[in-house]
C-alpha cells in the first residue's frame, strides 16, 4: 500500500520526552516530523538523541535535542520547555513519553525507588505541563499527550490474573493511574482555550525493541510503533480532548488511515478495517491467560 501523508502539523512545535531508545517516543518524533512539525527531543542518552535527531531531520524538519534527567528535579526539567521554545519556537505540543517502570510485590519497593518512579511518571510531566500551558494559551492552541499504560487499570478479581501488571504492578500502575487523572484535569481546565489533553496507551503492548527482546509477552499482544505514532498524531491534531485512549480502538473509532512512521506508506494489515480482529485476538488471549493460585476464601 503506497500513499503519502504530510502537512497536518505544519507550523507546530512539539516537545517529546523519552526519544533516545528507538521506541514510542522516537516513532512519534518521526511521524510528527513527517507531518511538518519542528521536534524538540529530551532524554538522558545523548547518543540516542543524536540518532533520533537524524531521523527527524531526514524529513526536512527542524529538530533540537536536550540531555535531561527527568528523575532529578535539578536534571534540566525546570527549564526544558523554555529552552525548546527558544530553539524552535513556542512549544504547542507536549508529549510526555518518558517512563520508569518495574514489577515486584508491594513490600519489596523502597521509598527511594517509589520517589524515583513518581518523579519520572508523574511529577516531571506535571512540571512540563505547567511550563507549556501559558504559551499554549497565548497562542490559542495546544496539545498535551501523556503516554500511559494498561497497568493503570484496576485489577479485576477474584480470581485475579497471573500477569506481571496484575501481580506486581502496584508502583507503576499507581503512577500511571495518577497521570491519567492529571490528564483529565488538564483537559477540563484547558477546555475553551484551544488546548486538548489526552492520554494514550498501547492496546496491549507496543513493539519497542526492549519489550520484544524481553520475551515476556506473546506476539499477539504486540502492535507496531507506527500505530502508536498514528494514534498520537490523531490526539495532538485537536478535536479530541479528555480521553484516556487505547491506540487501536482509537484508530477504529476515528477511521484513521495508518501510515508508517515515515508518513510515506500506508501500513498493510493495520488499517481500521483490520484492527477489530486484532483487538479481539488480544482480548481472547488475555481471557485464556493462566490464572495463578488464589488464596483460600
Amino acid at each position: 500500500m503506497t500513499s503519502r501523508a504530510g502537512g497536518r502539523l505544519a507550523g507546530r512545535v512539539a516537545l517529546i520526552t523519552g526519544t533516545s531508545k528507538g521506541g514510542i517516543g522516537t516513532a512519534i518524533a518521526q511521524r510528527f516530523a513527517a507531518e511538518g512539525a519542528s521536534v524538540a527531543m529530551a532524554a538522558r542518552s545523548v547518543d540516542g538523541l543524536v540518532s533520533a535527531l537524524r531521523l527527524v531531520e531526514a524529513h526536512g524538519a527542524r529538530g533540537a535535542i536536550f540531555e535531561v534527567d527527568l528523575a532529578d528535579p535539578q536534571g534540566g526539567r525546570t527549564s526544558l520547555v523554555e529552552r525548546a521554545s527558544e530553539a524552535l519556537g513556542q512549544v504547542d505540543i507536549l508529549v510526555n513519553n518518558s517512563a520508569a517502570g518495574g514489577y515486584k510485590p508491594v513490600e519489596d519497593w523502597t521509598l527511594d525507588q517509589l520517589h524515583m518512579m513518581a518523579e519520572v511518571n508523574l511529577w516531571a510531566p506535571w512540571m512540563l505541563i505547567q511550563q507549556a500551558l501559558p504559551g499554549m494559551r497565548e497562542l490559542g492552541r495546544g496539545a498535551v499527550l501523556n503516554i500511559s499504560s494498561a497497568s493503570a487499570e484496576l485489577v479485576v478479581g477474584p480470581p485475579f490474573p497471573s500477569t506481571a501488571p496484575a501481580r506486581a504492578g502496584s508502583a507503576y500502575g499507581a503512577t500511571k493511574a495518577a497521570q491519567n487523572r492529571l490528564t483529565s484535569s488538564v483537559a477540563s481546565e484547558s477546555y475553551g482555550y484551544g488546548i486538548v489533553a489526552n492520554a494514550l496507551s498501547p492496546q496491549a503492548a507496543a513493539a519497542t525493541p526492549a519489550l520484544v527482546a524481553s520475551g515476556w509477552l506473546p506476539e499477539v499482544y504486540f502492535e507496531p510503533l507506527d500505530t502508536m505514532a498514528e494514534s498520537a498524531l490523531a490526539l495532538c491534531e485537536g478535536g479530541v480532548t479528555g480521553r484516556i485512549a487505547y491506540s487501536l480502538e482509537l484508530l477504529v473509532e476515528l477511521n484513521a488511515q495508518v501510515y508508517d512512521v515515515t508518513g510515506r506508506v500506508l501500513l498493510e494489515g493495520w488499517q481500521p478495517a483490520d484492527l477489530p480482529a486484532r483487538i479481539a485476538a488480544q482480548r481472547d488471549t488475555m481471557r485464556h491467560a493462566a490464572v495463578g493460585p488464589q488464596p483460600p476464601t
